[in-house]
Formats: structure tokens, C-alpha cells, sequence
């Protein structure tokens, strides 16, 4: 008896899985690669649709990175902020990633009660060249609220503690942690952090794979 698999209906078969079966090997691995880059394509997606840019200012901000970037990261954000503070631990390794590379400049944008004393200690720290480990720490404490507290982180970071009181209590930087509201304000942003990356605006707090695969592509 002749075997099916001679028959014409027999090859037509094989044929025909053989096609499926390639067919789903290559529908899966586009699948797995589509699940791969999700969180970058949902993320990302208003970065790569858009062609606006924004113009943002920079004077009196502190910054770090490359004074010559080829990718400039601007940061609205907020100490008392959840997202935030889940933000900086990403954007402190990217800044150590890439420092020859990239520059990022803060921003404050207080939008809770205690928000703009914390962005007071973050510049009365900065005006002794301490901005940055005082950044880290009022993310690292999150909570802080007295300025007795905020003191006490100033002695932490082994700043001048007296010079640190008195620009804390005098509120020095109030106008131009106001300026930043103000311009945060006029940006239409809705929340923290926001960041404005080239020029073009993405909201909310970005995992870190995905803000790694942003500037990676932003490199090529």
C-alpha cells in the first residue's frame, strides 16, 4: 500500500503544516521581541510621535554632566514627591553612565506643603557646593518636614550648619525657587517628575530599562 506521505494530498499536507509551523516560529519570536521593547514603546511613545520642543531655562539651576552634552536631561521635580524620589536613583546611575555625555539640570517644581522648604535645603546646600548629596539625601529621607530636621541633614553632609540655618530660615533662594513654579506652570505640567529630554517632553517616572534604552538611542 502506497504511504500517505507519496500521495500528492499526503505532500500537499506537509507542505501546508511545514508553512504553519514556520509561520508561528516567526509570529512568535515578533511577539516575544514586541513584549521585549513594551515598556519602551508605552513610555517612549510621546517622545517618538512628537515633533514639538520645548525651550526651558536653565539659568539657576544646578546641574552635572558634560558642560558639551549631546543628550541635555531637564528635571522638574519634588522632594515630597513619591514618583520623584523613585526617579532618582535612575537618574544619579545615568548621570555616572554617561557623564561625559550627557548633562542634567534640576528643577523645582513644589507642589506639596513641605515642598518648598526641602527645595530651599536643596539650594541653601548647593550654595556651599553640596547641592547633589543633599538631592540624594532629602530622597533617601523622605518625610523630613522641620527645619530642624532639614538641619540636621545639613550637618549630615558635613555642611556649614550655621551658614545652612541662616539661608534656611531667611528663605534666600524663595524667588527663584518661584521662577521654576512659574515656568512649570506656564509648560502646562500636571505633575512630578517631568522631564524635557533634547527638548521634548516626557512625564512621570520612567523605569530605569526604559530611560537606559532612551539615551542609548539618542547616542546612536
Amino acid at each position: 500500500m502506497k504511504s500517505w506521505r507519496k500521495t500528492w494530498w499526503g505532500i500537499s499536507l506537509i507542505v501546508v503544516l511545514t508553512i504553519i509551523l514556520i509561520f508561528l516560529v516567526a509570529i512568535s519570536f515578533y511577539f516575544f521581541d514586541l513584549v521585549k521593547q513594551n515598556k519602551y514603546i508605552i513610555a517612549n511613545q510621546k517622545f517618538k510621535t512628537t515633533n514639538q520642543t520645548y525651550q526651558v531655562s536653565t539659568q539657576n539651576n544646578f546641574w552635572l554632566g558634560s558642560v558639551k552634552p549631546k543628550i541635555t536631561i531637564i528635571e522638574f521635580s519634588d522632594f515630597a514627591c513619591a514618583f520623584s524620589k523613585n526617579s532618582y536613583s535612575n537618574i544619579r546611575e545615568i548621570s555616572l553612565k554617561y557623564q561625559d555625555k550627557i548633562k542634567i539640570i534640576f528643577k523645582d517644581y513644589p507642589l506639596h506643603e513641605e515642598s518648598t522648604a526641602l527645595a530651599m535645603a536643596g539650594r541653601c546646600a548647593g550654595e556651599q557646593g553640596m547641592f547633589w548629596i543633599m538631592h540624594d539625601k532629602l530622597f533617601q529621607n523622605q518625610g523630613v518636614k522641620t527645619n530642624q530636621q532639614l538641619i540636621e541633614l545639613s550637618k549630615q553632609i558635613g555642611a556649614n550648619v550655621d551658614k545652612f540655618t541662616d539661608c534656611l530660615t531667611k528663605q534666600k533662594y524663595s524667588q527663584e525657587i518661584q521662577k521654576d513654579f512659574a515656568e512649570a506652570s506656564k509648560l502646562n505640567l500636571t505633575g512630578t517628575p517631568t522631564w524635557f529630554i533634547n527638548g521634548h517632553k516626557l512625564e512621570g517616572d520612567i523605569p530605569r530599562d526604559t530611560f537606559m534604552q532612551i539615551v542609548e538611542e539618542l547616542l546612536k
